[in-house]
């Protein structure tokens, strides 16, 4: 509640009026002073401007403050409140906290109470009026000082979302391929500094926010509207700066224990490309042996035999040909002894040891082999496509679960 103050007489007022002009340039010349960082806006025409209005704020407070009980001077006239809004929204715009402006407006206040109180006292103001005039001065800018906290903390909201908006778009850009004009642009508008590379991370989406604190604070995230993901509902999307090298060991084991899927690392304006290959790998279902995040840089070969999987099953059901006309549960034995003597080059041995059977089983299944396949094992082109066949499943021929 601020106090109640008698209208201030006539010649007081006048001369508080003459006083202003050089009350504003003191305020200004203290506060350059005070708040180093604002003497660069002071100087020049600029600073005239500036000085102008802190004597216009300081008039419309007098003239509050002459009316006594026709009007409240610790309230501040609309216009002077939208000044102050935007300057606290200037500050925002320009990267600053509401420190400097506030401590412009306590020196402001400081000065102002002086000189305007020392004039009204050579003029013949009482001790009292004085006083409450004081604490009006500062219940005045304590208001002007509230709007502009006010316009800093809108204008960091909405630049905020105006900013997540972009960086959401570029997302958007980089998963379908824009051409890389329109990417950098994009990457200017949002004020995003764009890296070396960009590697895809796929995980659930309630899992994403506990990954992101770990990684780069330019991760891009895209959990909504994605292209070609089925599972929006469920899935996020990752865009994870500077994770090759060394740095993508780091970043597989920051996902442990999650469930995720990892494309390779793309230079940023090509991150289209290691998003292709993750949602390929997510596809294919395939599973990390250790139970943590799948690597598509470990999965190379078989992403390469799985992507046109009716071919890689004609090519099967063609090379597996000469085992029809055995038994269920024989040709099931020849097919796991023919992957495992071309996955070891044919060290009966080492078949023998994977297979958990003697070696001599191993020699008579091979002899039976050859009976069926005649010197069709020894030709390259029949070895490449028996090795391209029976290498892209497990030895029982089952294809991999899905991921998730």
């Amino acid at each position: 509640m601020t106090p109640d103050l008698p209208p201030f007489p006539e010649a007081v007022a006048e001369a508080m009026r003459a006083e202003l002009p050089k009350v504003a340039e003191r305020a200004v010349e203290e506060i350059i002073v005070a708040v180093p960082s604002y003497a660069d806006a002071f100087l020049g025409p600029m600073g005239r401007k500036i000085s102008t209005a802190v004597e216009l704020t300081l008039r419309g407070f007098l003239q509050l403050a002459s009316a006594g009980g026709n009007a409240d001077a610790a309230t501040p006239g609309g216009s002077v409140v939208e000044a102050a809004y935007a300057l606290g929204r200037g500050e925002a715009r320009g990267g600053r906290s509401m420190d400097a402006l506030l401590a412009a407006y306590r020196v402001g206040a400081r000065v102002s109470w002086r000189d305007m109180s020392a004039a009204a006292v050579a003029a013949g103001l009482g001790p009292e009026p004085v006083a409450r005039f004081a604490e009006l001065v500062f219940a005045y800018i304590d208001r002007l000082s509230a709007a502009s906290v006010a316009g800093h903390a809108d204008e960091l909201a909405s630049s905020g979302r105006a900013r997540q908006r972009l960086l959401e778009r570029l997302a958007h850009g980089l998963l379908t391929g824009s051409p890389r004009t329109e990417l950098a642009a994009m990457a200017q508008r949002a004020e995003w500094a764009s890296p070396r590379t960009l590697t895809v991370v796929l995980l659930p989406e309630g899992r994403a926010r506990g990954a992101l604190a770990s990684l780069d604070p330019r991760t891009l995230v895209a959990a909504e509207d994605v292209p070609d993901l089925d599972r929006t509902g469920d899935l996020a999307v990752l865009l994870v700066p500077d994770a090759e090298g060394a740095a993508r060991g780091a970043l597989l084991r920051g996902l442990g224990g999650r469930e995720a899927v990892v494309g390779p690392a793309r230079t940023w304006w090509h991150a289209h490309a290691s998003y292709g290959r993750a949602l390929r790998a997510l596809r294919l279902g395939m599973t990390s042996v250790d139970g943590g995040p799948v690597d598509t840089d470990a999965h190379l070969a078989e992403l390469v035999l799985r992507a046109d999987e009716e071919a890689l099953a004609d090519l099967r059901a063609r090379v597996l040909a000469p085992l029809e006309s055995v038994g269920d549960t024989a040709r099931e034995k020849l097919t796991e002894t023919l992957r495992s003597w071309l996955m070891h080059q044919g060290r009966r041995d080492q078949v023998a040891a994977a297979l958990f059977v003697h070696p001599q089983t191993v020699r008579y299944r091979m002899t039976q082999l050859r009976e069926l396949y005649g010197p069709k094992l020894e030709d390259p082109r029949t070895v490449l496509d028996l090795t391209v066949a029976l290498g892209a499943v497990t030895p029982t021929g089952e294809v991999p679960g899905n991921a998730w």
